[in-house]
């Protein structure tokens, strides 16, 4: 199954306040969640993540890319670039060699959520441990 890199579930209506009928239009100091929640859904992507963690170093090749993140396809590695890219999170220089070399790098905005991204990768490195202790112990309450 593949998986697409295109904000998930953001169609979802606003739910009323209990003061407002059905009828009444969304509360107006929410109205950036929808943006708010597409941003979240790039930056929060596990591959986009990885990229902005090893590009983080600074440019890096696409064939580099793809051997330093383990279990991304091809496919997915030039998705998640294209989405960065589009975001204005990654730049894509081309080099006109034989063949033609490129390069991927964070632009400023990038290397500005780098760092709460490596923060968010230290800080599930450090506790891993726990989560999956945790995910045990709820696995087997659950059990049946």
């Amino acid at each position: 199954m593949d998986t697409y890199l295109k904000p998930a579930h953001t169609d979802l209506p606003a739910s009323p306040r209990p003061d407002q009928g059905l009828d009444q239009r969304p509360d107006p100091n929410h109205a950036d969640c929808r943006g708010v929640a597409s941003v979240l859904s790039r930056v929060g992507d596990k591959w986009s993540v990885f990229v902005i963690m090893m590009l983080s170093d600074g440019p890096r090749r696409f064939n580099e890319l793809k051997r330093m993140i383990n279990g991304i396809s091809q496919r997915m590695l030039t998705l998640t670039l294209r989405g960065l890219e589009r975001d204005g999170l990654v730049t894509r220089t081309i080099f006109p060699t034989i063949p033609p070399r490129v390069d991927y790098e964070l632009t400023d905005l990038g290397r500005g959520l780098s760092r709460p991204v490596e923060a968010l990768g230290k800080w599930a490195k450090d506790h891993l441990d726990q989560i999956e202790a945790a995910r045990t112990r709820f696995d087997q309450r659950n059990e049946g």
